[in-house]
């Protein structure tokens, strides 16, 4: 009996966490309205490394292997600058980097999403407000350079974070659309201009 519990158990616990997401999509759709860029399509639809990042929310119970396969699927699917031209303007990457406007039910269609890198890193010297969810990004191209490697991992990493660890908390900004290729341009331009802040104190 007491096995045939333990089986029952073993088959109901999945079928419970799904009922459970299924009841909580249905209050999703029940309780809310798509409004300007915030849909409720958006919200609850998820791609394959959404999923799987779901399934496995802590990163010492994800497996490695799986982890690997998501990094390798997602580099596979950042798109390189269409002009071959990787640097843009750092001022305008500053603005994006201190704009946390973007992709709320407030806003207009089309309009312009910030970055909001300022959130949860430090760049510049300067700007005392900042968050350490990230690493610090003061001096990143003064360490690094800007060889051919840098300037292709940089865009990749700001185009898609997952591509690098699996997971990560950095919104993909050129992958999900939130930044479009100029203002990837302009904050990579930001990360490895000498001129910029982020490098020049």
């Amino acid at each position: 009996m007491l096995a045939s519990f333990a089986a029952f158990g073993l088959t109901a616990q999945p079928l419970l966490a799904a009922d459970y997401a299924k009841q909580a999509q249905d209050m999703m759709k029940a309780d809310f309205r798509s409004k300007g860029p915030a849909t409720v399509e958006g919200v609850l639809q998820q791609d394959e490394a959404q999923k799987l990042c779901s399934a496995y929310p802590a990163p010492e119970k994800r497996p490695k292997q799986l982890a690997a396969k998501l990094e390798a699927e997602q580099l596979k699917l950042v798109k390189y600058p269409s002009d071959g031209q990787y640097m843009g303007r750092w001022q305008e990457g500053e603005k994006i980097a201190q704009n946390g406007r973007g992709m709320q039910s407030s806003d207009k269609p089309g309009a312009p999403n910030g970055g909001n890198c300022y959130a949860c890193h430090q760049l510049s010297k300067a700007e005392i407000s900042f968050g350490n969810i990230g690493p610090s990004l003061y001096q990143y191209g003064k360490l690094r350079g800007d060889s051919e490697a840098i300037l292709k991992y940089t865009w990749a990493k700001l185009y898609n974070s997952q591509a690098f660890s699996a997971c990560s908390n950095m919104p993909r900004f050129g992958h999900k659309g939130i930044l479009d290729e100029q203002q990837l341009k302009d904050v990579l331009a930001l990360l490895l201009d000498p001129a910029s802040p982020v490098n020049k104190d």
